[in-house]
């Protein structure tokens, strides 16, 4: 019998001559020359001001060196392409986008991904280890032991995290999960307590959603509204007994374990020394000023520009903290009980965002993340499964209680540690 021949391949879309125009205007704009109102649309600039584009920018040669060029690397319809922008010391994955209606302006322009152009992993510890503030990493191999070091610095040392801490309460409901005490499709009804900002923060009163919808918004989105939910529901007191179970060597110094909401008015309300009072008690009156005081205040009084004014607070007082080790430790706990059936939504969950650019990611056969970040804090942290099917995690962490970070810089030295890591 006759075989019908397979169908050729669709041939990739043509890029429109006015979305190339753009990709080769792009450069000018990104050394802070160029007109911006006539080259991005009303859309856009309203989403990203000249003032956030043009620091942006200044950011990205501050941290790569001067630009080299912009090229497009695949066009995925005749008005939307991947591009690559080139720095003498690094690299950056873009997505670009052109109206089709004349004067064609860009509607769209987002960084998929950083990297720098590091020659050795010992090349990027030696680059972490000049940023200013502390710094520390860990690189490990996974197997059926104890996570094996394969390059690190300071990796004991205790760093702010950020929000990191949110794979602690995720390694909880794997464990609920996991020994059938809860289902990911068990529905939580919101009772109206008061949340962070979020997904979930104008929700009303008898909202139900599924733990496996606020586990995917805590990790891929860092919806801190899903986080405070998630806190609430599993219990303070069970997410900080997992601490140790997932190999946290200082439990108590996470103790009592805050939600981000609880984080937000300790270093956002000074009114009758809020954050000292509590940071003089012990952990018993921490609880109770929590379950108390703290509760009771309402978010409005949180200082507006907390966290928008770019100044570091109190981040080696008032934070979540865990060394290199430990977060290496909390994503081995997380690959070995993600193996069973009822943990493998585990990695659907963890695997939204892959937190580094595509070109790195694809370098892996699965690529886990969570991160954190606010002014004076970043860290990233990976669980990664080569394609010959071994087991890594890399993690890094930056802390400066004097300034901001210049996150680009870290982003592009974790994800070539990453890149440099893969068999």
């Amino acid at each position: 019998m006759a075989q019908t021949p397979a169908p050729p391949p669709a041939a990739a879309p043509a890029a429109n001559p006015a979305l190339d125009a753009r990709i080769a205007e792009l450069p000018a704009l990104l050394r802070g020359e160029g007109n911006y109102d006539q080259y991005f649309a009303a859309g856009f600039r309203a989403q990203v001001s000249k003032e956030q584009f043009d620091a942006l920018s200044r950011q990205f040669l501050a941290s790569y060196g001067a630009l080299k060029s912009v090229s497009r690397t695949r066009a995925r319809s005749p008005w939307l392409a991947e591009i690559r922008i080139d720095y003498a010391n690094g690299s950056g994955a873009a997505t670009i986008e052109v109206d089709p209606a004349t004067p064609h302006l860009v509607t769209g322009l987002r960084i998929t991904g950083l990297t720098g152009n590091e020659e050795s992993i010992e090349t990027v510890a030696e680059r972490l280890a000049g940023l200013h503030g502390v710094t520390g990493f860990a690189l490990a191999k996974l197997g059926s032991g104890a996570p094996e070091l394969i390059a690190s610095r300071q990796p004991d040392r205790p760093f702010a995290i950020g929000s990191a801490f949110k794979l602690v309460i995720l390694a909880e409901l794997v464990r609920a999960t996991n020994s059938g005490e809860r289902t990911w499709d068990d529905l939580v009804t919101l009772d109206g307590s008061q949340l962070p900002g979020g997904g979930y923060f104008l929700k009303p009163k008898g909202t139900t959603v599924t733990l496996r919808e606020l586990a995917t918004q805590m990790i891929s989105v860092s919806d801190n509204s899903a986080t405070d939910i998630l806190l609430h529901t599993l219990g303070r007191e069970k997410i900080e007994a997992m601490l140790p179970l997932v190999g946290v060597k200082d439990p108590a110094r996470n103790r009592p374990f805050l939600g981000t909401l609880e984080a937000f008015k300790l270093k956002g309300i000074a009114a009758n020394d809020l954050a000292g009072r509590y940071l003089a008690a012990d952990e018993a009156g921490r609880r109770s000023m929590l379950a108390g005081e703290v509760a009771g205040l309402p978010a409005l009084l949180i200082r507006p520009t907390l966290f928008r004014d770019g100044k570091p607070v109190r981040i080696e007082e008032l934070e979540w903290f865990l060394s290199p080790a430990d977060l290496v430790r909390i994503m081995d706990w997380l690959r070995r009980n993600s193996e069973c059936p009822r943990g493998a939504e585990l990695r659907t969950v963890l695997s939204k965002n892959p937190g580094i650019a595509p070109p790195v990611a694809g370098k892996w056969q699965w690529v886990g993340y969570k991160g954190g970040s606010e002014p004076g804090v970043m860290n990233m942290t990976l669980l990664l499964q080569a394609k010959g099917g071994d087991w890594y995690a890399a993690t890094a962490s930056w802390n400066d209680p004097a300034r901001a970070l210049e996150e680009p810089r870290f982003i592009a030295l974790v994800s070539r540690l990453a890149e440099l890591a893969a068999p």
